[in-house]
This record gives structure tokens, sequence and C-alpha cells, in this order.
């Protein structure tokens, strides 16, 4: 058992001395505090992820060895290096017409400008999110071709209005359409162009 977690007990001892390191440092004497956080963290990211680890095996286990040598490295570099670290300082350098190296720093060292600018960007970053969620929970529903039903009577009449092309992307679009009624002036075009992204981005997945 040991073998196929010794990697991932290695990085996680070298992530939570680096936590100390950093908050008694940069923090000062703040070291233990850090180790807690990096802690929580953790057991909360191993929690929200387990029904995930549970679908990828399943997928995996489909999957040719190249495959699979793919997913559990290109997947995982994009999932927690790509969505977790880039993805949120790409989205404070656009609001803060930043680059990134400048945001990753301010990260680092300024936690309070940059909570500012992440809060600055919290209605178009969660329009992306959202959409982006709302079509994968519509493309399964509207699937024409699924044989699994949970909740039959909805599902059923679901999967006939699947054979409509692109319904679930009609559907996005209305949403966001929607959406930019309920929120301020300056923010309409933001999350426009959020959710528009996160329907492309849908697609080109």
């Amino acid at each position: 058992m040991f073998n196929y977690f010794k990697y991932s007990i290695f990085t996680s001892i070298i992530g939570i001395a680096l936590a100390y390191y950093w908050g008694e440092v940069h923090i000062g004497g703040a070291g233990i505090k850090m180790v807690l956080i990096a802690l929580f963290l953790s057991i909360l990211e191993i929690t929200l992820s387990f029904d995930n680890a549970i679908v990828n095996a399943m997928r995996l286990e489909k999957m040719t060895d190249l495959w699979r040598h793919r997913f559990l490295t290109w997947g995982i570099l994009i999932a927690v290096f790509g969505m977790r670290l880039v993805f949120p300082i790409l989205i404070v350098s656009v609001f803060s017409q930043k680059n990134m190296l400048d945001v990753f720093e301010m990260a680092m060292t300024n936690i309070t400008q940059y909570s500012e600018y992440l809060h600055e960007a919290h209605v178009p970053l969660v329009t992306f999110g959202g959409i982006f969620l709302l079509l994968i929970f519509l493309a399964y529903f509207f699937d024409s071709k699924k044989e699994v039903f949970w909740i039959k009577p909805i599902e059923k009449m679901c999967s006939v209005v699947g054979h409509l092309d692109a319904i679930e992307i009609i559907i996005a679009l209305f949403a966001v359409l929607g959406v930019q009624h309920f929120v301020p002036a300056e923010q309409k075009i933001p999350v426009i162009f959020s959710g528009i992204g996160a329907v492309l981005t849908f697609l080109l997945i």
C-alpha cells in the first residue's frame, strides 16, 4: 500500500514544511497557523474530490495504458496546478491589468490586495463555473443515447428533447442572458463574456 502513496506522502510533507516556513518567515511566527490551514485545506480537498476519484477510476479502467498515463499526468497537472493556481492568478491578472508574475508575487506577499482583486472578479468567475457545470448537468440529462436512468420520468422526457441539436447550449446561453439582468451595470459585460467563455470551453473539451 505504501508504494502507491509514497510520492503523495512525500509531497504532502514537503508542502506542510513549506507552509510552516512561509508562516514563520513572511507572516512572522505564524508557522503553526499555516500548517493547520494547509492540513484543513488538504482534508477538505480530499473530501470534495473523493467522488471524482471514483469516477476517474471507472474511466481509467477502460483506457489503454498510454491514455491512463496521459490522464494521470496531464489531467492532474491541469486540475491541480492549472485550475487551483494558474486560473485564479490569470483572472486577477485580467481584472487588475497586471502581469501574472506580479499577481503571483501579490498573492504570496500581499494577501489583502490579492483578495480585493479576487473579490472584484467574483461575479464573472462564478458565472464561468456555474455555466460550465450547468452544461455538464444538461449534457447528462439530455443525452438521447443514455440507458441508465436515476429519475426515470424526468430523464426519459429529457432524453427525447435531447434529440434536438445543441439544446443544452441554447439553454445555457439563455441562462447567461438571464443572469446578466441581476448584476450591476458594470458587471453585465464581464458576466456575458464569462458565460460565453464557459460555453466555448465546454465545446472545446
